[in-house]
């Protein structure tokens, strides 16, 4: 059932009057019956949809009904949001997403809508977020391009107070990602954001670049300080390769028929599976050993499809 849609209908009969089917389905693209099971499921919900027959029937809400604010914690609504975000009818998404904000109270339905200005993803995939709390604060700050100091962890257990001023928040694979200026947060090592009190100087602060935060993140991950540096030459094109590799896993740049492929990795093991299942001409440029693994990759491979298939028969 379209979350959206039901939404659309709800807000329709809240103009008042009552509405004949035939006009609710054109109005929302669905067939009368489809419409009626709509209905069906906002009575479900304690809303006080009337079916009215007759010539001039149709549905209507009980007179005096009003919707009261949507009650929902930070994380519901930020699950409501990600959820609309993330279907397939983005026009009747974005509809949703607009009456849902006009229903909340008034202090959440600015920190969804921050979320919602600052939000980007690199893939389909949307992550639930490690902590509502700190994701809307985040996004708050993003819009209104102001610092927010936050208690964060890295991945070496370092415990440290920052202050950053952040670009935008990031949905990448199962993870939530904070962009600034010189670097990338992740979004579940961050135990607190703290909004300082606005002050004169705040407002007049310089705003932030026009950056893509989502490009910055992936950037970012693709340069991580790993072990290994690795740098192989593919012959192929930026967009083959854009297609064949993970978002954020290395850094493409395009050279005279070929593409140089960078990345970052703690171990090296993983790497030759990746160049093999690229299936395409590749040179090692660094590092060395991992000729060896390529080399190592292959004679298993040979070993293997020497041998006798057990078919089970």
């Amino acid at each position: 059932m379209s979350t959206a849609r039901v939404l659309a209908l709800l807000e329709i009969l809240q103009g008042g009057g009552t509405k004949r089917v035939a006009d609710l389905a054109g109005r929302l693209g669905v067939d009368e019956r489809t419409v009626r099971r709509y209905a069906e499921h906002l009575a479900d919900l304690d809303i006080p949809v009337r079916s009215v027959r007759g010539r001039y029937g149709g549905l209507r809400l009980a007179p005096g009904f009003r919707m009261p604010p949507l009650m929902l914690t930070d994380d519901e609504a930020v699950a409501v949001a990600i959820g609309l975000h993330a279907g397939p009818d983005s026009l009747a998404a974005e509809s949703a997403l607009s009456k849902l904000r006009r229903v909340l109270p008034a202090q959440l339905a600015d920190r969804l809508g921050a979320f919602l200005e600052t939000a980007s993803f690199t893939t389909t995939q949307r992550p639930a977020p490690a902590d509502t709390g700190v994701l809307l604060t985040i996004a708050q700050a993003a819009r209104d391009q102001r610092s927010v100091e936050i208690t964060y962890t890295d991945r070496h257990g370092r415990t440290t107070s920052r202050n950053i001023k952040p670009y935008g928040v990031v949905g990448h694979g199962e993870r939530w990602y904070v962009a600034t200026a010189d670097r990338t947060f992740r979004l579940d090592r961050i135990a607190s954001a703290t909004l300082p009190k606005a002050t004169a100087s705040t407002a007049e602060a310089a705003p932030v670049p026009d950056v893509d935060p989502a490009g910055a993140v992936l950037h970012a991950l693709a340069t991580t300080p790993w072990a290994h540096e690795v740098s192989v030459r593919v012959q192929a094109t930026v967009e083959e390769l854009q297609r064949k590799l993970p978002p954020g896993l290395a850094v493409l740049t395009p050279l005279e028929n070929q593409v140089r492929v960078e990345l970052r990795a703690e171990r090296l093991d993983w790497v030759p599976a990746l160049l093999a299942g690229l299936d395409l001409p590749f040179v090692i440029e660094q590092p060395d050993e991992l000729r060896e693994h390529v080399s190592q990759l292959a004679e298993r491979l040979r070993r293997i499809g020497g041998r006798p298939v057990d078919v089970g028969l």
